[in-house]
């Protein structure tokens, strides 16, 4: 026995979005690794190599990077099946790519004034990616009869939402219904697909209007990432086996409090 509350080894994890060194997805990987999985990250540029050779550096049992746009099917098929080759199967899928992109800005365009361009591609990079990738991993999963996917959504959308958020809240609800349609369905081969939803995560990319948020929260600070990327390997683990079709938020309890005002007013 390793004495482990939770062990990955002779597990295959991919994680998606894990190119950013501050970001859930790498802070996802590490944790893994360190618990003896074997770890294929995907990201859109070279980056991704550097998260790879950090992981190893580390003493990962075996990390590789791979470059992809997992908004475009044939990408996405051809890099599932060369990961699938390269390390012999696939038991995790994190699918934390979303959101942005890097070089890429995000719209916050009013509903009344967004483009159908700019909707388009914000389902297409927030559902339509997290799709595209279970679809060409599940096969395998199905194969081995057994398997564990974990989304990264938000509270934005199935929970809360902003102004000029209404495609990514869209889409965000989106994958949650997607999930338990799923759940249903792959729940006989052993294979569980759960939802993790963050709130304010003191990333790279936070901004400061972001990080309020963060102090507003009854915790008062926004989540570290790797505060995150722990409800998602336990999510990924084989011990969450009777959990499917769920969501989890880490808000630090931002969702439950009724009042948002100045805190001096009320709390």
């Amino acid at each position: 026995m390793s004495g482990k509350f939770m062990d990955f080894e002779g597990k295959i994890c991919l994680i998606t979005g894990a190119g950013s060194e501050n970001g859930i997805g790498f802070a996802t990987a590490k944790i893994l690794a360190d618990l003896g999985a074997k770890v294929a990250l995907i990201a859109t540029t070279d980056r991704i190599y550097r998260r790879a050779e950090e992981l190893t550096a580390a003493g990962a049992a075996e990390a590789k990077g791979y470059i992809a746009d997992l908004m475009d099917r044939e990408q996405v098929n051809a890099t599932v099946k060369k990961i699938a080759e390269d390390f012999g199967d696939i038991h995790v899928l994190v699918n934390n790519a979303g959101m942005t992109q890097v070089g890429e800005e995000e719209d916050f365009s009013d509903f009344m004034s967004v483009t159908y361009e700019s909707w388009d591609t914000s389902i297409d990079r927030n559902l339509n990616l997290t799709f595209n990738v279970t679809k060409a991993v599940l096969p395998y999963m199905v194969n081995n009869g057994y398997g564990r996917i974990v989304n990264v959504s938000s509270v934005t959308g199935p929970v809360v939402s902003n102004p000029g958020e209404a495609a990514y809240s869209a889409a965000k609800a989106g994958v949650i219904g997607m999930s338990r349609a799923i759940a249903i369905e792959v729940g006989k081969y052993d294979i569980t697909i759960n939802n993790v939803l963050p709130g304010w995560i003191g990333t790279a990319s936070q901004t400061e209007a972001e990080a309020q948020g963060g102090l507003n929260t009854p915790m008062k600070r926004s989540a570290e990432p790797a505060e995150v990327a722990n409800a998602i390997v336990f999510l990924a683990s084989k011990e969450a086996s009777y959990i499917t079709g769920e969501s989890l938020v880490v808000d630090g309890g931002n969702t439950i409090q009724e009042y948002k005002g100045a805190p001096e007013y009320y709390y």
